[in-house]
């Protein structure tokens, strides 16, 4: 594979604004309460995620009540990792499924109560290897690796824009399927109301009729 000059530079910049696929968050968690973090990930896709309470008397040992509970599950309740009193941690797995992942955080219900401060890294999708070992090599052999590694990163993000295609399918037949749902309730729901309406009309009239109103 040969890659023109005038093209390197636009390619390698598209890729790079499309193969950022991890994501760092911190957040708070109080005593006693839960939390839950969303990721969206494609089937046969490796994910990877490391997550740390926060030591608020570092350097010494975290206190006990700076512990949690974590269960990671699928959006089919299948369970890839399970901890419970822990302060930091690690999972990776590669989903069998596609669809929704939830990382979910269970802090013990403590008096008085405490904040929690924990930092979350989660990952999925192309991940490079370290390019140390090839820091000694020639330029060619870097730029051969580098290449490969932009290859793999373009068959990634064919496999998302499919999988993005097909989501956006079965969104468009659940709209479908549901605005025409809403069609024939809104037609029952105007026969209901004729009925009902005619019922009253001749209830009105034969008692007006029988008090000779009319």
């Amino acid at each position: 594979m040969v890659l023109r000059p005038e093209y390197l530079c636009t390619f390698l910049l598209t890729i790079a604004i499309l193969s950022h696929v991890s994501q760092s968050l911190h957040f708070e968690l109080k005593s006693g309460k839960s939390k839950c973090i969303s990721e969206d990930i494609k089937s046969n896709a490796m994910t990877v995620g490391k997550y740390t309470v926060v030591n608020p008397n570092e350097p010494h040992p975290a206190p006990q009540s700076h512990k949690i509970n974590i269960r990671v599950t699928s959006s089919q309740g299948n369970t890839y990792h399970h901890a419970e009193e822990v302060d930091s941690g690690q999972f990776s797995f590669t989903a069998v499924e596609g669809g929704e992942y939830s990382a979910c955080f269970a802090a013990h219900d403590h008096k008085p109560d405490v904040t929690l401060s924990i930092d979350l890294e989660w990952g999925s999708g192309v991940h490079y290897k370290s390019l140390g070992s090839l820091a000694k090599k020639s330029k060619v052999e870097v730029m051969e690796f580098e290449v490969k590694a932009l290859i793999e990163t373009v068959n990634s993000i064919h496999d998302e824009m499919f999988y993005l295609r097909d989501r956006e399918e079965e969104m468009q037949d659940l709209n479908r399927a549901t605005n025409s749902k809403m069609a024939w309730l809104g037609l029952l729901s105007l026969f209901v109301c004729l009925g009902v309406a005619g019922m009253q009309f001749m209830h009105l009239k034969t008692f007006f009729e029988k008090k000779k109103v009319i």
